[in-house]
């Protein structure tokens, strides 16, 4: 497991009572190699383990929808881990604000954490990293090949990260070993009881979601297999639900990627395109994140589509909406009104929509900057799976062309590629999806 690891510091290690992992992105037990690279460094030293979330009230975008399915999700693993003797704690602040202390109370020697490209996580690490005195390291437990391992730069879209991918899959897509029950107990002394009365989160805070968790995650892989993974060539139709309705377990990490590609590999299950999108597709979310700085803005935008673009910016627009009309789902096209219904009424909304949705914020929009800014507010303020590497690479291809190539020129667009009214009714009974949202 340890080409899926690397070092933040270079600090000499020290041994001590207790190693820490630091969840974050990766909220399972189960599939994690982080957490499994915590315990090897833990049997190794003789040293109890302990597993800290932190948790940020006001992390960017985040709604009271998103908080309750992580914070269910992460109050399951509580009663799961202490059948291994692994202790969970919950600590409400920034991780540079409680960690570097925890680390202290605890009487730690090695903090492992898992991987996120996102600008707050990346700057958290850094911050955390800076003021302790222990070596961190860090595990890609998300992507079958860790992100900085498969490519060191950006690539250009998905035809130039497959084949990296590909070349290091027989080293990676493997089954992965099962966290054991740990043989030293966790024990820390009364300033850390007094330290854990102070910062720790209690159930009580939170609305109960049934739908979260690992367990509800598993079901829900195994249901999409069973019932629905043969008819998945047909999921650009979203009236036929032919997709896996994994992103929001993916999203907070209550599965593992690595595993559902490892199953239905190991069994041979035709796929129908879905391990493109699950393996492929999302890794390259995780690159483009990052090794560009400026994943969240028009910045991002490659050199042709800012011309084209800029060329375009005073073409005339048939209609403008600001971010409220947007919000509140009152434009002039039942179709669109009916994909944000969906998404604010339910926390998720179709694959195909999400395309053609972020593409006419763009046709509606003054200019591509403002267009940019107001779907990834909705995206991340209303989508379960919002706040995520492949919703800002997803953006970025439909506003911006990240990942895609040049189309013939049209109006507000440029070379940017088109979608329309009329390509969705060629597509899928338009008047159905409406009906089932407005």
């Amino acid at each position: 497991m340890e080409n899926r690891m690397r070092m933040l510091n270079a600090l000499q290690y020290e041994k001590g009572r207790n190693v820490v992992y630091w969840m974050s992105r990766d909220q399972r037990i189960e599939d994690n190699w982080a957490l499994l690279y915590a315990q090897k460094n833990a049997l190794e030293d003789q040293s109890s383990l302990s597993v800290v979330f932190c948790l940020v009230t006001d992390y960017p975008e985040a709604a009271k929808s998103h908080f309750d399915f992580m914070m269910t999700g992460l109050f399951k693993l509580i009663k799961k881990l202490e059948a291994y003797h692994i202790p969970l704690h919950i600590l409400r602040g920034k991780p540079d604000e409680v960690l570097p202390a925890y680390l202290i109370l605890s009487g730690s020697s090695r903090l492992v954490s898992d991987f996120s490209p996102l600008h707050v996580n990346q700057e958290w690490k850094e911050s955390v990293t800076s003021k302790i005195h222990v070596p961190h390291s860090e595990v890609d437990t998300r992507n079958i090949v860790p992100c900085f391992k498969v490519s060191s730069k950006k690539e250009y879209g998905a035809y130039t990260l497959r084949p990296k991918i590909n070349r290091l899959m027989g080293e990676f897509l493997t089954d992965i070993p099962s966290i054991t029950q740990h043989p030293i107990p966790f024990e820390a002394n009364y300033d850390f009881d007094t330290f854990l009365n102070n910062h720790q989160v209690f159930p009580d805070s939170f609305s109960v979601c049934s739908s979260s968790g690992e367990d509800q995650a598993k079901c829900c892989f195994n249901g999409f297999v069973e019932n629905t993974l043969e008819r998945y060539a047909s999921r650009n139709d979203p009236n036929a639900d032919a997709v896996s309705h994994l992103s929001k377990y993916l999203h907070f990490g209550q599965i593992s990627s690595q595993r559902i590609a490892y199953e239905i590999s190991k069994n041979r299950i035709p796929d129908h395109g879905f391990l493109e999108e699950l393996i492929v597709r999302r890794e390259l979310g995780d690159n483009f994140c990052f090794y560009e700085k400026n994943y969240d803005n028009a910045l991002c935008f490659p050199d042709w589509a800012k011309l084209t673009l800029n060329d375009h910016r005073n073409d005339f627009r048939d209609y403008l909406y600001d971010i409220e009309a947007f919000e509140a789902g009152k434009t002039h096209e039942p179709l669109w009104n009916a994909a944000q219904n969906q998404m604010t009424s339910t926390g998720y909304m179709h694959g195909y929509m999400r395309m053609y949705w972020a593409k006419k914020i763009l046709e509606w929009s003054p200019d591509p900057e403002t267009a940019m800014a107001i779907a990834i507010y909705l995206n991340n303020k209303y989508q379960l799976d919002g706040r995520d590497p492949n919703g800002y690479a997803g953006i970025a291809w439909s506003i911006g062309g990240v990942h895609d190539r040049a189309w013939v020129p049209r109006n507000v667009f440029g070379k940017i590629r088109y979608m329309n009214y009329n390509g969705c009714k060629r597509k899928f009974d338009v008047d159905k999806y409406i009906k089932a949202y407005i």
